[in-house]
């Protein structure tokens, strides 16, 4: 006869202790929390994480952080700009106030639009995605035909009349991050269908890239080779074709680089500008000039040289010295740190975001903006060639001055909808990105011990 076995009576009571505790857990209705009895010591306090997070009761919201910098920003870009062109105004217009008027003119019509689109909810811009990239495209088209591109500096980069100017390049950056992020939340990625996001994306870039670059303009079409880089890298899809697709651009960089004259002689005057002082060179080494003569706190506005002709284009792509110079070390330094924290804080909007197209629609943003300010600073202390790509929201600029303002406005639209959403909408949002978990640990999203769910499951329907 066997003999049965009895399991050790005080194993026992702690299995069955265990299997009561957990089918207490899930048969416990999901209700308001019921306040703990007073017994003598302080019940411990829960911080809520959306509250701590959007910034409600422990700060300002994200979206006035945003609105805030982008201000600034645009302040000091009139008060630089109306500095930086006293000498060129007097000289081509025969006033010093003419460009910055012109430029009052531009950025009021700017904030006007970053007002307009910041109110609007950045999910009715996804519809235009398409539209707006086939606009681009045509007007792309437009501007290489002879005849009808305006010209400057000996490239064709503007359509219109007069001082009515439209730079196409800026508005594919705008039609590419809104396809990029519309194509990246419709198609989600997932092992082995990488194509589905990379192919069309690809080529989107590459054809837009290529008519810019027939412009020529460099610079523009490495801005846009950001804005992809950043879309594909947040996607979540795999990093060996991302990484295939980074060394092909490359390449095709170098080769470009070497192909035209003029880009061969800016390339070798950015590794020895001193070499090339009464040339190429000469650009670079009086915007170092510049810098190096403001010291700490500059020499006062309208107190340095560069503005008068010594600097070329010193209220456009080389304001960025006229501030180190006349504002010094610290005015420089305040300029970066505010384009670095508007950078942050609309990656914070973009982890944020009540869907993946909101995501996707403000990383594309702040790389735009992130690439454009790293470019420029970059050009201006002689650490990369000379591209021609403005200071967002600083140099002077038309059309350019007012879709950066445009590209500003969906950022706020994007925080303040995260401010907005219930948890039932955060809850039914997509697993958090990449880019979403390297800016805020939290959302990376815990790995289950394998087989620990079935197992316990099995117990608690009385299984063995």
């Amino acid at each position: 006869m066997k003999k049965t076995e009895f399991p050790h009576p005080v194993l026992a009571l702690r299995e069955a202790g265990a299997v009561a505790v957990a089918r207490m857990r899930l048969l416990a209705p999901s209700g308001p929390a019921v306040a703990p009895q007073a017994t003598g010591r302080r019940a411990p306090v829960t911080k809520n994480p959306s509250t701590l997070r959007g910034g409600i009761a422990k700060g300002p919201s994200t979206s006035s952080v945003l609105v805030v910098l982008v201000g600034v920003l645009c302040v000091l870009g009139v008060v630089m700009v109306g500095s930086a062109s006293e000498g060129i105004s007097i000289a081509t217009f025969g006033s010093p106030w003419s460009i910055l008027l012109r430029e009052g003119l531009w950025m009021a019509v700017g904030l006007l639009v970053f007002a307009f689109v910041s109110r609007v909810d950045y999910r009715r811009w996804r519809r235009f995605s398409v539209p707006v990239l086939v606009v681009a495209f045509a007007l792309l088209l437009i501007v290489l035909a002879p005849g009808v591109g305006l010209s400057a500096g000996g490239a064709s980069r503007w359509v219109g009349v007069g001082q009515l100017r439209l730079q196409p390049s800026e508005l594919m950056k705008l039609a590419l991050v809104l396809f990029g992020a519309d194509l990246v939340a419709r198609r989600q990625p997932r092992p082995g269908n990488h194509r589905r996001v990379i192919g069309p994306l690809a080529i989107v870039a590459v054809g837009a890239g290529g008519l810019i670059m027939l412009q020529p303009d460099m610079g523009t079409a490495l801005v846009m080779a950001c804005i992809t880089m950043a879309l594909l890298f947040a996607s979540g899809i795999s990093m060996r074709p991302v990484l295939k697709v980074l060394g092909g651009g490359a390449a095709i960089a170098v080769v470009v680089a070497f192909a035209e004259p003029y880009r061969r002689q800016r390339l070798f005057s950015f590794l020895n500008p001193s070499a090339h002082a009464s040339g190429s060179g000469y650009q670079v080494l009086q915007s170092l000039i510049g810098l190096g003569s403001g010291h700490l706190f500059g020499l006062g506005l309208g107190g340095g040289w560069n503005q008068f002709g010594s600097l070329p284009n010193a209220h456009t792509d080389f304001i960025y010295s006229v501030i180190g110079e006349e504002l010094g070390i610290v005015g420089a330094v305040f300029v970066l740190a505010l384009l670095v924290a508007l950078a942050w804080f609309g990656l914070r909007a973009a982890e944020q975001a009540p869907d993946r197209f909101g995501a996707m629609l403000g990383i594309g943003l702040v790389a735009w903006i992130a690439a454009e300010t790293f470019i420029n600073i970059g050009a201006v202390v002689g650490l990369l060639p000379v591209t021609g790509i403005p200071l967002p929201f600083v140099s002077y600029g038309g059309s350019s001055l007012v879709i950066t303002l445009g590209a500003a406005g969906m950022l706020v639209s994007i925080a303040r909808a995260s401010n907005n959403a219930t948890p039932k909408s955060a809850a039914a949002s997509s697993k958090p990105g990449r880019a979403a978990r390297l800016v805020h640990p939290a959302a990376r999203t815990p790995r289950p011990v394998a087989g620990s769910a079935p197992r316990l499951r099995a117990r608690l329907d009385g299984g063995p």
